[in-house]
């Protein structure tokens, strides 16, 4: 085993340890007309309502299902995911799944989690979180994305990249990547993996799972995290150099290299503007179209996922157990 991957391990072993405020322990109970209310009010002196809701431990990983926002709670050792209204951030539930849930996916039916500990992938109806199936993925399953007919996820100790049949989770190909690949992008045709720990970023034709490509991420220290398509272009995170790195995505040809905030970590593209988490500034970088930074958000402790609803940028706060919704008014 990797020494450096064992390391990792351990660190978010305990990370998902640490203590977190008794009040966002309780676990919210979706009974008719209950409201949550928000834990935090709406900062008046942005052009933006920022709200926050409670979670359970962990907040990582998140997916919006067309009406609800899903995260995938890591803190526990026993894994759940919790379902969100979008419009108001009332819980509906949260739903056991496995060990370490770490990556999650919608397939325009039910949601997709990855669950690092066991190695497995779980699958839920989206209408109301009933469990539909547990898959065998690779070893230490993490980022996952959707392509519109299958499931993809990536395994973090296989170098690898598995393809899963949503109908019955049917694995359909397993497809090397680069070192450690965590986070994955479909750009409408090609999957996209992160690798952490061998600086570059792999291209996989979809349909197959072809190499394509593998291209270089100029950075140092190999902790490659984050990834989005925008349309044109493929960004990804470069934690230990506090910047996001823009890659054509035709070629993989290096377009820019832009600062944006301690330790980026998500990234989310709401049709125009690139939304990245720095998680050692607990904060919130929306980039403009040129890639400068033009305004900051403050969230809570640990942002680590992050998504755009169509309407509103969505963040999960590892160490707070809540998320935070930003609404532009």
């Amino acid at each position: 085993m990797n020494s450096t991957r064992t390391a990792k391990i351990k660190s978010n072993t305990n990370r998902s340890t640490r203590t977190v405020p008794l009040l966002l322990f309780v676990t919210l109970v979706a009974t008719s007309g209950f409201v949550a209310s928000p834990l935090a009010a709406q900062q008046a002196d942005t052009p933006e309502t920022i709200q926050t809701f409670p979670v359970e431990a962990g907040a990582w990983a998140l997916v919006f299902d067309g009406a609800n926002i899903w995260v995938d709670n890591y803190g526990f050792y026993d894994g759940t995911v919790t379902k969100l209204r979008a419009s108001d951030g009332v819980v509906l539930g949260d739903f056991a799944v496995g060990s370490g849930p770490i990556g999650i996916t919608f397939d325009g039916a039910n949601i997709w989690t990855a669950n690092q500990y066991d190695g497995t992938v779980t699958k839920l109806r989206a209408s109301d979180g009933m469990v539909l199936g547990t898959f065998a993925a690779g070893d230490y399953p993490y980022g996952m994305t959707f392509d519109g007919e299958n499931v993809w996820v990536a395994n973090w100790f296989d170098d690898t990249v598995t393809k899963i049949r949503p109908s019955d989770g049917r694995i359909l190909g397993t497809f090397p990547a680069g070192t450690a690949p965590n986070d994955l992008a479909f750009d409408g045709t090609n999957i996209w993996a992160v690798n952490e720990f061998s600086d570059s970023v792999t291209k996989l034709r979809a349909s197959d799972g072809m190499l394509l490509g593998t291209f270089e991420i100029p950075t140092t220290g190999g902790d490659l995290h984050g990834i989005v398509f925008d349309g044109a272009n493929i960004w990804v995170g470069d934690s230990n150099n506090d910047r996001l790195i823009k890659l054509r995505a035709s070629d993989g040809t290096l377009l820019g290299k832009h600062r944006v905030g301690d330790v980026p970590w998500g990234i989310a593209f709401d049709g125009v503007r690139i939304w990245v988490t720095n998680i050692g500034s607990n904060d919130v970088a929306r980039l403009a179209i040129g890639g400068l930074v033009e305004h900051r958000y403050p969230v809570g402790n640990n942002p680590r996922g992050i998504l755009f609803d169509g309407t509103s940028i969505w963040v999960a706060n590892e160490l707070d157990a809540t998320v935070t919704k930003i609404t532009p008014r």
